[in-house]
């Protein structure tokens, strides 16, 4: 009466799974420099944490008896597992059977992981290699007819990207819907040199415009990473890649429902760095570093950067204050002179977005001369862009509040909090303000006096010359056009004390927004 033949079939049938697409293709799988999705699974989670689901999914064949003779897995493993003691859903494409390609997987385990992440409030890891689940020509042969292209299950995805964190990692080569798969997430990256992102392969790409195309060429890290902004960051390992993802979890809440969790941390609230006092230059052509400053003020090794090559004029990332995480953006200085341009303007949009989305409190250090001007700022559409920037930070209801450490300027720094709230915010001595600089407004607003003196250079500094009284950050202070102008060295003290008031505010807001992030 013992069912002891049927348990030793199921094991049977495990190991089976476990051997993927078989020796060879698991060792060229080693040859290219990857690990197989079994492997990079173990890697990611806790150890002994993996629960599969679905590891029986696959393409059987019996003999005359009735018994299984041959069988080839499903190319899609999925379970659930612990990150750091956090429970994820996590899945991953096995490209040693058929190159992850949608004629070999077996059932919708890809989107049964989605409905799982959904319903039970989890967040959701991909490691994608191949096509991701997309189409392969192969198709047509297998089941004898074509068929109109369909998105099924997508709006689980968009619900999923406004409730819980989605993690993506292009870990191969990487095209169609597994391309876009990687893009509409909260985080994503590739690793240099061994993945590739692209809308379709190099055969493809050749066979359409008539020349051969190397695969990093067409979509290496290098160019999603720090050129089109169609990943977040880049890495140099798998291993790396695996790290990475567990840092950016580590700030997250489990899902919009939950607050974002609250680390240890021995950093004093009163630290104040001396660094702060002359960290920006008193020449405003200067530039400087302003990671030092967010160093200097969030707990100590606590700032984990997203999408430091892409829209480099501004720095975002996540942090810590006292323990608490945060969004913390910066202008850089160094590129561009802190102006926002059309790539930083959509690097804010998203990172305000995945901010209020998760209820992460943001920390703005604003030295933002306006948005960029010139010729090939308005060929890339900087205004329409910037605009949308804006809309997402007046969008937000996070809590929020705004450090001047020198430049605002103009509409694009209006922006950096919202005027029509509380806008919480502190000035540095060294901030400078208006809807124009100074040093350019003098020839726009006074053109006709200077043209008309007799030596224009000299009427236009003298013009500077009698404005600069006025640029004070006090004289400011005195009409009440700014709350307060701080000693740098209390921003720290003065913004833990805020981050744990923020916190107290955060409860009230949980749960899902009226939208969703935009990808």
């Amino acid at each position: 009466m013992s069912w002891q033949d049927e348990i030793d079939e199921l094991h049977r049938r495990q190991e089976l799974a476990r051997k993927m697409g078989g020796e060879e293709r698991i060792q060229r799988q080693h040859d290219n420099g990857r690990l197989t999705v079994r492997e990079r699974i173990d890697a990611l989670v806790d150890p002994n944490s993996f629960h599969e689901i679905g590891a029986l999914a696959g393409k059987a064949s019996y003999g005359a008896d009735g018994k299984l003779q041959d069988f080839t897995p499903s190319n899609f493993v999925l379970g659930t597992a612990d990150l750091n003691g956090r429970r994820v859903v996590i899945g991953g494409d096995d490209f040693t059977v058929r190159g992850g390609a949608a004629d070999a997987k077996v059932g919708d385990k890809s989107g049964y992981g989605e409905r799982y992440a959904l319903e039970m409030r989890l967040p959701l890891v991909r490691l994608i290699d191949g096509s991701g689940g997309g189409g392969s020509v192969k198709t047509l042969e297998i089941v004898g007819h074509s068929y109109v292209p369909a998105l099924h299950g997508f709006e689980t995805t968009m619900r999923l990207m406004g409730q819980v964190p989605v993690v993506c990692a292009c870990m191969g080569s990487v095209a169609g819907l597994g391309a876009v798969r990687v893009t509409i997430s909260h985080f994503s990256l590739m690793i240099r040199e061994t993945s590739q992102l692209f809308v379709a392969g190099p055969p493809v790409v050749e066979r359409g415009f008539g020349k051969p195309v190397g695969k990093n060429q067409l979509g290496g890290s290098q160019i999603h990473a720090q050129g089109s902004g169609a990943v977040d960051n880049e890495v140099d390992s798998e291993q790396e890649a695996f790290a990475v993802i567990k840092r950016f979890l580590s700030y997250l809440p489990q899902n919009v429902w939950q607050a974002p969790p609250r680390t240890a941390t021995d950093d004093p609230v009163d630290r104040r760095e001396e660094l702060l006092l002359s960290v920006i230059p008193r020449d405003r052509r200067q530039m400087y570093k302003v990671r030092k400053i967010i160093d200097a003020i969030v707990d100590r090794d606590s700032f984990f950067e997203i999408s430091p090559a892409y829209g480099e004029s501004l720095v975002v990332g996540l942090a810590r204050l006292n323990g608490y995480a945060i969004g913390i953006m910066a202008n850089d200085t160094e590129h561009h002179g802190g102006a926002v341009n059309a790539t930083a303007s959509e690097k804010m949009m998203r990172f305000v977005d995945l901010c209020d989305t998760f209820h992460l409190p943001v920390v703005n250090l604003v030295d933002n001369p306006g948005f960029l001007i010139g010729v090939e700022a308005e060929k890339e559409g900087t205004v329409r862009l910037g605009s949308r920037a804006l809309m997402a930070c007046y969008q937000a209801t996070i809590p929020w509040i705004s450090v001047i450490i020198r430049r605002c300027y103009g509409v694009a720094g209006a922006g950096h909090g919202k005027s029509d709230g509380l806008n919480l915010r502190y000035a540095w001595p060294s901030a400078d303000w208006g809807s124009l600089p100074i040093e350019g407004g003098v020839q726009a607003a006074y053109k006709r006096d200077i043209e008309s003196a007799e030596n224009p250079d000299a009427r236009r500094r003298e013009l500077e010359a009698m404005l600069e009284q006025y640029r004070s950050p006090f004289r400011t202070a005195e009409a009440f056009g700014i709350e307060e102008v701080i000693d740098p060295r209390d921003t720290r003290p003065l913004l833990c004390d805020w981050v744990r008031l923020a916190y107290e505010i955060i409860p009230s807001q949980l749960g899902p927004k009226t939208r969703t992030p935009r990808p």
